[in-house]
């Protein structure tokens, strides 16, 4: 009968005797997060029954004996005493989450879990037996990418003092070897309902309905929301962060559809602007985006990372791309026509030819709402403000709503210029706009 023993969490001290090569019919061994160290013993090749074994947050020496190959789960880091970088001793995380935990609920992270994939690597829905079956997201870290590991260092060392509403709430963190003896790191987010911005501002076809696209105001809610917290990075943060790859892919809607940007850990730490460019260049000067929301200027790093103006180009684009409905990367958009050049030319006369049809759609869906409603009423006495008109979307929404439409195209366009980009509005005077403007929407 195979066996299981688990010794985690146990502040174990010392190395482990010779003798652990007597657990023959043991299944599954798991010494993780004490403070063993010393040599791996190579009588470890003697427990041939052995399939899962987790030794991670330890301070081992060594290699796993060649005759533990057929393992089919390894958890398996070295921690440095002396290392500030080390996860274990720099980050102390409530939810302790191995490589084994990850693995399972997903299937080994099949494409069946898959969720999401951005610059530096994929996400997966998984649920946490260990931990009351909680549902979480899963970011395996694409350690292939260029300084991806460093980065993940630097997210797991910053993130104990980045704490906001509007910032997806990571749980914890995985840094271990995967079946395949390759280094493994992994975020662990709480996983969001109502899934990412692009799904809602970018339905399929058959998903185009009412319980799947966004109204106007909660278009708002959400730019409101990514705002607060860009905010809160730029300018409240003890080291500015500059979020490196903001896209509707990368913002998730909770429950009541708050607003939350995800991959905070994806960003780069800005220097000081007292500081001398060149000794910060290592942790600066390769920023990630994706293709359409990464500002022009970039090719002058040293300025644009001074500036922060990076950050607030891709905001700027964002907030076009929530409105209109259209990404940066359209294939309309060739032969030098983006997707700021296509909004700047239609404000502000005709900034319904350029407002999301599925906006559009949504609003008369919801006029027609209120007019069952009235007709039900039969209330001869209410009077009706600006009573929107059935026919082509210049007479979906009222003279006001039309006003604060092309408020909200403004600020994105100030935000994403690429003539001068030390004049784009900073992200506190944008939340101070789209405030006001919500106030004149509501009334």
């Amino acid at each position: 009968m195979s066996n299981t023993l688990n010794l985690s969490r146990n502040s174990l001290i010392g190395s482990l005797p010779l003798e652990v090569g007597r657990l023959t019919s043991t299944y599954a061994l798991d010494v993780s997060e004490n403070k063993l160290a010393g040599e791996i013993p190579q009588t470890f090749g003697g427990c041939l029954g052995l399939e899962y074994l987790m030794m991670q947050g330890n301070y081992f020496q060594g290699m796993i004996p060649s005759a533990l190959a057929s393992l089919k789960v390894l958890c398996w880091s070295i921690n440095r005493r002396n290392d500030r970088s080390s996860i274990t001793s720099e980050v102390d995380w409530a939810l302790r989450v191995s490589y084994h935990e990850l693995y399972q609920p997903t299937s080994g992270f099949s494409s069946k879990f898959l969720i999401g994939s951005g610059s530096f690597g994929s996400i997966y829905k998984g649920r946490l037996d260990q931990h009351e079956g909680r549902q979480v997201a899963i970011n395996v870290l694409n350690l292939q990418r260029a300084r991806t590991s460093k980065s993940f260092m630097a997210e797991c060392n910053t993130l104990r003092n980045i704490r906001h509403r509007n910032l997806a709430k990571i749980l914890s963190c995985c840094s271990s070897i995967d079946l395949k003896g390759n280094e493994f790191k992994a975020l662990i987010y709480e996983f969001m309902e109502n899934g990412s911005l692009d799904t809602w501002l970018h339905p399929e076809v058959a998903q185009v309905q009412s319980s799947t696209t966004l109204n106007y105001i909660q278009r708002l809610n959400a730019a409101i929301d990514v705002a607060s917290a860009l905010c809160y990075l730029h300018d409240e943060c003890e080291t500015p962060v500059i979020h490196c790859d903001l896209k509707p892919g990368n913002i998730v809607l909770d429950h009541v559809m708050s607003a939350q940007i995800s991959d905070i850990g994806l960003a780069r730490l800005l220097p000081n602007i007292t500081s001398n460019y060149s000794q910060q260049r290592d942790s600066s000067i390769v920023v990630k985006g994706s293709i359409g929301y990464v500002a022009p200027e970039l090719q002058n790093m040293a300025w644009a990372v001074r500036h922060q103006c990076m950050g607030i180009y891709r905001y700027g684009i964002l907030l076009l791309e929530m409105f209109t409905g259209r990404r940066p990367t359209d294939d309309v958009f060739q032969d030098g026509l983006t997707l700021h050049n296509h909004v700047k030319m239609a404000l502000p006369g005709e900034v319904m030819s350029i407002i999301d049809p599925i906006l559009i759609a949504k609003e008369r869906e919801a006029q027609t709402e209120v007019a069952a409603t009235y007709e039900e009423k039969d209330d001869d006495d209410y009077e009706r403000d600006e009573i929107l008109e059935e026919g082509d979307s210049n007479h979906v929404l009222s003279l006001s709503c039309k006003t604060c439409l092309v408020s909200i195209l403004e600020i994105g366009l100030a935000c994403s210029t690429d003539a001068v980009p030390k004049v784009r509005m900073t992200m506190k005077d944008v939340l101070r706009e789209l405030h006001c403007i919500k106030v004149l929407i509501l009334g």
